[in-house]
């Protein structure tokens, strides 16, 4: 995807070196922010892509549902991008590395003060960088890649200006989309939020029962509508596509995720129960900690969990705070 007037930024910290996995299971899966190139660089950790995993060798690079797996790391993705790679359980060798954003939308409104904020499509967006803040401008068209607070909020690691022409990848101005989860299903509309459960800004979508066929309360889906913003809460869907979250890993699979902490700990010591990006995490007393402890994980710290998937449940190996 060609983006004009680009801007990106990232506040990924840490520079470790360990493996993304380590384990028995099959399959590694990592998310976060790209932090580099050389072949991709996130979370601390170089990850290698084509024939730097062996010679001949492609890796699948799907940018917003398409396959672009010709296309040179740089040249595809972008720093601060939040990406899902594949990989071997004890190895940095990408099968696939897969990039979906936030949103695309038009800047509504601008807010400045303690936290900078914008509007996309009902969707509170925090800018962190005060430059790339100012440089934004309203009915804009951006496209918005980040983590998601306690209250729903999205934190912009990646955000840049969409030419008309390159909404989606289709010539047309008059699309755009949001990604959430579905709660309140009705037979005419529900509620879509960045958090599942409806926690947080949730905006009201409306649609039709084709366009609406087969949605269940919990999906996480992508929107496009033809609306610029919500009219009077809410927009109308002209296209709903069940997606895959990123927090979702395969069974017994070796997973590494970056995000915000959404729901508070519960229990006691170093035995606790809490959420990323509406994710349940598990410690124990073997989980490791670098950069902080048990008391240091609160809502809207930003950290990094390295565990196992077991029953939809994350059980942390290690934890790193950023």
């Amino acid at each position: 995807m060609l983006t004009l007037g680009t801007i990106t930024f990232s506040t990924c910290g840490g520079t470790g070196t360990d493996l993304a996995g380590g384990g028995t299971s099959g399959t590694g899966v990592s998310t976060g922010a790209i932090t580099g190139y050389g072949s991709v660089f996130m979370n601390g950790m170089e990850f290698f892509t084509d024939s730097q995993v062996a010679p001949g060798f492609v890796t699948m690079k799907t940018f917003m549902g398409m396959d672009n797996s010709s296309m040179m790391d740089r040249d595809l993705f972008r720093v601060g991008m939040v990406v899902t790679i594949h990989h071997g359980p004890n190895d940095n060798n990408a099968q696939q590395i897969e990039y979906q954003d936030n949103l695309q939308g038009i800047i509504a409104a601008k807010n400045p003060g303690a936290e900078n904020t914008v509007t996309v499509l009902g969707q509170t967006v925090v800018v962190g960088d005060a430059a790339v803040f100012a440089s934004l401008n309203l009915n804009e068209i951006v496209e918005v890649s980040g983590y998601v607070d306690s209250a729903g909020r999205i934190h912009a690691s990646y955000i840049t200006m969409v030419p008309c022409s390159m909404m989606m990848g289709m010539c047309t101005a008059s699309e755009f989309e949001v990604k959430g989860y579905v709660s309140g299903l009705s037979s005419t509309g529900f509620q879509l939020g960045p958090l599942p459960g409806g926690t947080g800004t949730a905006v009201t979508v409306s649609f039709t029962p084709a366009v609406g066929a087969g949605l269940a309360d919990g999906m996480y889906v992508q929107v496009v509508t033809n609306d610029p913003q919500p009219v009077s809460g809410g927009i109308t869907a002209i296209r709903i596509q069940q997606l895959s979250p990123r927090t979702v890993f395969p069974e017994k699979a070796v997973a590494d995720l970056e995000g915000m902490v959404t729901a508070p700990p519960s229990g006691s010591g170093n035995v606790l129960s809490f959420a990323v990006e509406g994710k349940r995490v598990q410690t124990d007393g073997n989980t490791q900690y670098a950069g902080g402890n048990a008391a240091n994980i609160q809502p809207d710290v930003r950290l990094q969990v390295q565990g196992t998937e077991n029953g939809g449940v994350l059980s942390a190996g290690k934890i790193i705070f950023r």
